[in-house]
């Protein structure tokens, strides 16, 4: 990093910061480090890969100076522009627009507790002081500073403006990011719920459950995907499955078992067409179709996250980008993951939400 800065020509109004070394290894302590260097009143977070749109830093002033004292963060809409480059980067870019399209503004909306990106968060300075700033030993910071805030009293808002990420195209870098996601969700998880009494006071009930269902739900949802497979391949083998139920309380339960199965999935991948195409991938939309395959993947990402969890709860995986992620990714091709030479995106660059 420190090599690819000294090969450029940075203006004046950027400046290096070198944190000493120690433990943990990790984005958060170095975002502490540099918070106490910031003189500005306002603090945002980019990655080094990041393309924000145009005008978006002074959009999101723009919001905060009309805003109620009470909203303590905006996030940015997140999207993929090496949506086209493999199929792992196409499921990633039906993910994202699903997430901060759809779900995000929907819990905005629901006053529900915003879990943050990892990226294009705008604080005013105030705020992060007064919340305890991110956590060093916590992998996922945002997350966690997402739920922080909310426990404070403040909203997070959603802006309408885009930051364009470069998605992992190979699936050695693709399953340690999301290992370490899965490992972050599972740490914020535990430590918010240490004292549920203290949680349910602070955030109120309906929050309070929204927390358990969206984080608790990623993590459990994550490890319990591959076991109901295993199940139903089983009540398949032995013919029970498509057997006459014996009681009618059998029948019922059969039948909300199986609505309900249909329901989630149909939901969740239209969702992801609808909120895909949007974003100008048309072509991309009948790639969620193939979900389920891609949750498998992150089923196979949470039992490593689990087990790093327990033997390495701190390690910090970094995710290779640009020429580094081309190279992680030769010698592939397993379930069509290899990387391709990327194609132009053209995604289309329109707010999709009231800033």
């Amino acid at each position: 990093t420190q090599a690819a800065l000294l090969e450029l020509a940075l203006p004046g109004n950027f400046r290096t910061v070198l944190v000493p070394p120690g433990e943990p290894r990790t984005k958060p302590k170095a975002l502490n480090y540099a918070l106490q260097l910031a003189r500005g009143h306002f603090v945002v977070v980019y990655d080094a890969e990041d393309r924000p749109e145009p005008m978006q830093l002074r959009h999101a002033w723009e919001v905060f100076r009309r805003a109620p004292p009470g909203l303590g963060c905006l996030q940015a809409q997140l999207n993929i522009y090496n949506a086209r480059e493999s199929w792992l980067t196409g499921q990633f870019a039906i993910e994202y627009s699903a997430l901060f399209d759809a779900i995000l503004p929907a819990l905005e909306r629901l006053a529900l507790p915003v879990p943050l990106g990892g990226t294009s968060n705008h604080f005013p300075r105030a705020v992060l002081d007064e919340v305890g700033a991110w956590d060093p030993f916590n992998v996922t910071e945002d997350a966690d500073l997402g739920i922080r805030l909310a426990r404070h009293g403040y909203h997070t808002g959603v802006l309408a403006s885009t930051t364009w990420e470069e998605a992992p195209p190979a699936f050695g870098p693709w399953l340690r990011q999301r290992t370490r996601w899965l490992k972050g969700w599972m740490q914020t998880y535990l430590v918010h719920t240490r004292e549920l009494w203290r949680l349910n006071r602070e955030l109120g009930l309906a929050a309070a459950i929204g927390f358990h269902a969206l984080m608790g739900g990623l993590v459990v949802s994550a490890l319990v995907h591959p076991v109901f497979y295993a199940v139903l391949a089983g009540h398949w083998w032995s013919g029970e499955l498509l057997a006459p139920a014996q009681t009618t309380a059998g029948a019922v339960l059969w039948a909300i078992a199986f609505v309900n199965l249909c329901a989630g999935y149909l939901a969740s991948i239209l969702v992801g067409m609808l909120s895909v195409s949007r974003r100008g991938h048309p072509r991309l939309a009948l790639h969620a179709l193939a979900m389920p395959l891609y949750w498998l993947l992150i089923s196979l990402a949470a039992y490593r996250a689990l087990y790093q969890l327990a033997r390495a709860p701190y390690l910090w995986e970094k995710t290779a980008h640009g020429p580094a992620a081309r190279r992680a990714g030769r010698g592939g091709g397993r379930l069509g993951l290899r990387a391709r030479r990327p194609r132009p995106s053209r995604p289309e660059h329109r707010p999709l939400t009231a800033g």
